[in-house]
C-alpha cells in the first residue's frame, strides 16, 4: 500500500506532540531558527523527544545555522534528521556527513527541477517562495512542479496545506510526504488541535481513496 507520510511541522510543546502522534503523524518537526515564531530552544525539544513514541521521527528545522551547531543539536536533542530550510548549498549539505537532511527548496517561477540532483540528502521538500521568508507562510505554489520533481527525488510538498486541499494534493501529486504547519494553527506557533485531527483524518481519507483506486 501507497501511504503518503505527514510531518507537522513547528510543534512546540508536548500537548501539540502528543495530539500529533495520537491522530497518526509520521514526524514531528521542530524548529531551531530563532527568529521563527515557531521556535522551540533545543532543551524544551529534547525533553518532547524523550517521551513521544520512538516510532514517530523528530525531525530538527534550521536556516543557514553552523554546521558544528547543528551536529550538537542533533546529538542533544535526539533528532533523527534535519531539514535545511534556508539558503545550504550542496556542500553544506555534505559536509554534514551521516546526518540526514531534508533539503528545503523555495519554488520560484523560474525554479528547475534538475537542479535539484545537486544535493546529497534523503528527500526534498518545496516549499513557497515569498521574498523575505524562509517558510511557513501558508501560500501555495504550482504543484505540477512537484510532480516533475518526483523524477529526482523523494518529495515532501509544503506551502499552503490545509484541511480544504491536502486531500486533492494527495491525490494530484501523491508525494513521498507532505508538510503542515500554518493549516493546522490557530494562531503562528499554536497547534489547533482539533485542525490537527481533522487534517489527519483526511490525509486517511485521501491515503485510503488512492490505494482504491490504483
Amino acid at each position: 500500500m501507497n501511504q503518503v507520510r505527514v510531518k507537522i511541522c513547528g510543534v512546540r510543546s508536548l500537548e501539540e506532540a502528543e495530539a500529533a502522534v495520537e491522530a497518526g503523524a509520521d514526524a514531528l518537526g521542530f524548529n531551531f531558527w530563532p527568529r521563527s515564531p515557531r521556535y522551540i530552544d533545543p532543551d524544551a525539544a529534547r525533553s518532547v523527544i524523550r517521551q513521544i513514541s520512538p516510532l514517530v521521527s523528530a525531525i530538527g528545522v534550521f536556516v543557514n545555522e553552523d554546521p558544528l551547531r547543528i551536529a550538537e543539536i542533533v546529538s542533544n536533542a535526539g533528532l533523527n534528521a534535519v531539514q535545511l530550510h534556508g539558503d545550504e548549498t550542496p556542500e553544506v549539505c555534505a559536509g554534514l556527513g551521516s546526518i540526514k537532511i531534508i533539503k528545503a527548496i523555495r519554488v520560484a517561477d523560474d525554479f528547475d527541477c534538475a537542479s535539484i540532483n545537486r544535493y546529497p540528502v534523503s528527500a526534498i521538500l518545496l516549499d513557497t517562495n515569498i521574498k523575505g521568508s524562509y517558510g511557513g507562510t501558508g501560500s501555495r505554489f504550482d504543484w505540477s512542479v512537484a510532480i516533475e520533481a518526483k523524477r529526482y527525488a523523494r518529495i515532501i510538498l509544503a506551502g499552503g496545506l490545509n484541511i480544504e486541499n491536502v486531500a486533492e494534493a494527495i491525490k494530484s501529486v501523491n508525494p513521498f510526504a507532505i508538510d503542515v504547519c500554518s493549516g493546522v494553527e490557530s494562531e503562528p506557533g499554536r497547534k489547533d488541535i482539533d485542525k490537527l485531527r481533522r487534517f489527519m483524518a483526511e490525509v486517511v481519507r485521501a491515503n485510503d481513496l488512492n490505494n482504491r483506486n490504483q
